[in-house]
């Protein structure tokens, strides 16, 4: 069974890294701050801080959840007797234990007046639960197409919180690896982004984010998450004048073998780096790699791609 570690613990047995890690209980806060940050002077700083405040709400969902009851203990048992991502978001998606966590940030989410935002909220609320989760069941399995752009970043905020949550609330969790490399072993999720550690033995190693839970699981370096290739990998970043190219705190793995791409974060050349504050920052790495012909398999659920 793999060990499961809090951030910040130290791993026991030296011989080998810790497979797991959890996101840490203010997640959502330390996100809101890093968005808030690195919107200042961005082309799209409105968005960011539109989705800081997303975040803050999050949390709020986190810290005083809408509901106490968990999804099926007797379920997530099976589930990991039979090496399942005991968190499946396939299946928990069409269920609904998600639903009361749309309608608690609805209530309680004020962002200032912008009428497509206005438009998008009003759309959700009025909007009978079976619908709410045709939707949510698109976007969680990556067909953006199938649901209105301007509903993702609510509906993907929500399904963050209720998953997160369960996430640190489920005793006992046994978590095996998936059956790809890019899976995440929780929810079964793809992941957003990878992260280099900076710290202690296990300093260099790279952890995959989960685009869901925030889940982390450990992925050896320099193999392609989705082809499982290492020939020909290549490390591409944003120019920019304060780093220089091998020590960019952001740099996108490319792979010429399936021409996709994943977004890695170097906490050594930025400590405070987090997964999904930093994708939603550095879009124009994605569209640099989209006009080269690579694709991205890995989603951000609080932004619709474009329909190219």
């Amino acid at each position: 069974m793999p060990t499961i570690l809090e951030p910040g613990e130290i791993e026991a047995a030296a011989s080998s890294p810790p497979f797991l890690y959890l996101p840490p209980h203010n997640l959502f806060t330390l996100r809101a701050l890093r968005l808030e940050r690195l919107a200042e002077g961005h082309p799209l700083a409105d968005y960011l801080r539109l989705v800081a405040g997303l975040c803050y709400v999050q949390q709020q969902l986190m810290d005083d959840p809408p509901v106490a009851t968990l999804p099926d203990p007797e379920r997530i048992k099976v589930c990991q007797e039979h090496g399942l991502p005991p968190l499946a978001a396939d299946s928990l998606v069409r269920e609904g234990h998600w639903l009361p966590y749309l309608d608690t940030l609805l209530q309680r989410y004020r962002p200032a007046p912008q009428l497509a935002v206005e438009q998008a909220l009003a759309t959700l609320r009025n909007t009978d639960s079976g619908q709410r989760k045709a939707w949510a069941v698109a976007l969680v399995s990556g067909q953006f197409t199938l649901l209105p752009a301007a509903l993702v970043p609510f509906l993907g905020a929500a399904l963050q919180a209720a998953w997160s949550h369960w996430l640190l609330s489920t005793p006992d969790l046994a978590l095996k690896p998936g059956d790809s490399l890019s899976q995440c072993p929780a929810c079964g999720s793809p992941a957003m982004a990878g992260v280099i550690r900076n710290r202690g033995k296990h300093n260099g190693l790279r952890y995959l984010v989960c685009s869901l839970c925030a889940c982390e699981w450990h992925v050896v370096r320099v193999k392609c998450v989705y082809c499982e290739q290492s020939k020909g990998l290549e490390y591409v970043s944003l120019d920019d004048d304060r780093h220089a190219a091998n020590q960019a705190p952001l740099r996108a793995e490319t792979c010429p073998g399936c021409r996709s791409y994943l977004k890695l974060l170097y906490l050594e050349n930025d400590a405070e780096a987090e997964a999904l504050s930093a994708d939603l920052a550095s879009l124009m790495l994605d569209m640099r790699l989209e006009q080269e012909g690579y694709l991205r398999p890995a989603p951000n659920l609080l932004l619709a791609p474009g329909s190219d």
